[in-house]
C-alpha cells in the first residue's frame, strides 16, 4: 500500500465537523427585522433545521450559541470554530438591501481586526473553493423559491470593504462562508422565510450546499496529496 493511498483512506474515514453560526446578537447588534420575522430568529430557527439534517449524516454538528438570544462576539464565533477543527465554518444571515434573494461571501484576500491579520493563505484558497461548490447548489435546490443573489468576496460587505475581510473570516482558521439567506426587507423573501415550509427548504439547500462544498474540499485535499506524492516519487527517481 502506497502512502498516498493510506493518507487518502485515513482522510476518507475522518468524520466531518461542521461548525454553524447563526449571526446575531453581537458587537455589531441584534441584526435587521422584517415585518413578520427578525433576522435573529430565522437564521437561530433554520440554523437548527441544518443541525438536524447534518447529524442525520452522521456529521457533527458544532454551534456558536446555544440560544436564540445568545451573545457571542464575532472572533469568539470563530474561535468556536477553530477549536472544533471544523470542516467548514457556515454563518447564517438574513440581508437588508435592494433585491432578494440568497448571496454567498467569502474572504478572498487578508484583513485586519483587533491587531490580527488573517485568515492564512490556505484558508482563503479553501474557503474559496468552498464557495464556488456550495452556492451554485444551494441555488439548484431552491429551485426560484429564492433566487439567486450571488456569490461575493467579503470585500462587497460593508465591514468587509473596510477591514479587507470579516471579522469572523479574519479570526478563522478553518474554510469559512457567510450566507445571507433571504434579503428580509423584501416582501416576498420575508414571506418564504416566515413559513415552516420556507425554513426546511432553505435548511435543505444549505444542507446540499455543505456537502458540495465539503466534497469539494476533499477533492482538493486529494489533489494536494497526489502532487506531493508525484513530487517526492519523483525526487527519490532521481537519486537512484
Amino acid at each position: 500500500m502506497t502512502s498516498l493511498v493510506l493518507a487518502l483512506m485515513l482522510h476518507s474515514k475522518k468524520p466531518y465537523v461542521v461548525c454553524i453560526d447563526p449571526g446575531h446578537p453581537s458587537e455589531v447588534g441584534r441584526g435587521t427585522t422584517g415585518k413578520q420575522i427578525s433576522e435573529l430568529k430565522a437564521v437561530w430557527l433554520v440554523a437548527k433545521q441544518l443541525q438536524k439534517r447534518l447529524e442525520a449524516r452522521s456529521i457533527t454538528v458544532v454551534l456558536t450559541k446555544s440560544s436564540e438570544q445568545e451573545f457571542v462576539r464575532n472572533k469568539r464565533r470563530a474561535e468556536i470554530a477553530n477549536n472544533s477543527k471544523a470542516d467548514l465554518f457556515i454563518r447564517l444571515h438574513c440581508d437588508a438591501a435592494a433585491g432578494r434573494g440568497l448571496a454567498t461571501y467569502y474572504p478572498d484576500k487578508q484583513g485586519r481586526s483587533g491587531g490580527v491579520t488573517g485568515p492564512k493563505p490556505e484558508v482563503l484558497k479553501r474557503s474559496s473553493i468552498a464557495a464556488h461548490a456550495f452556492h451554485p447548489e444551494a441555488i439548484r435546490v431552491l429551485k426560484g423559491s429564492i433566487p439567486d443573489f450571488g456569490l461575493f468576496t467579503d470585500r462587497k460587505t460593508l465591514v468587509g470593504g473596510k477591514q479587507g475581510a470579516l471579522t469572523g473570516s479574519i479570526w478563522s482558521k478553518v474554510p469559512v462562508l457567510l450566507v445571507e439567506m433571504v434579503v428580509l426587507t423584501n416582501p416576498k423573501d420575508e414571506a418564504f422565510i416566515v413559513t415552516t415550509k420556507g425554513q426546511d427548504k432553505m435548511a435543505e439547500a444549505l444542507d446540499a450546499g455543505v456537502m458540495k462544498a465539503l466534497s469539494a474540499l476533499d477533492n482538493a485535499t486529494a489533489a494536494s496529496l497526489q502532487t506531493v506524492h508525484s513530487a517526492v516519487g519523483s525526487r527519490a527517481r532521481r537519486s537512484e
